[in-house]
C-alpha cells in the first residue's frame, strides 16, 4: 500500500488509520524511523522502562554476591549430586 503524507510546518505527519490499524499502532504509540538508501522506513517500536541504579546499590549487590572461602567446592558437590 502506498500513501502520500503531508508534513506539517512542525515536521509532523499523520499516518492513515488503515495503516495504523494494520500495523497495530495506537494513539500515543511509538514508531521508529530509519533512513535506508535515501528512503525513510517507519516501523512500530517498543519503549521499555530503564531503571537507573545508584553507586551505593551496585556496591551493595557486589558485596552481597561475594562468595565465602569453600563455597566453590560446596557448589560443585551439590551440582554433581543433582546431576547423577
Amino acid at each position: 500500500m502506498k500513501s502520500t503524507l503531508m508534513v506539517s510546518s512542525r515536521g509532523q505527519i499523520t499516518l492513515p488509520s488503515s495503516l495504523r490499524k494494520k500495523m497495530g499502532i495506537q494513539g500515543g504509540g511509538v514508531i521508529s524511523v530509519e533512513e535506508q538508501n535515501g528512503k525513510l522506513v517507519l516501523s512500530p517500536a517498543v519503549v521499555t522502562e530503564v531503571e537507573m541504579y545508584t553507586d551505593e546499590e551496585i556496591k551493595q549487590w557486589l558485596e552481597d554476591d561475594r562468595s565465602e572461602p569453600g563455597d566453590e567446592e560446596k557448589i560443585k558437590k551439590i551440582f554433581a549430586r543433582n546431576n547423577k
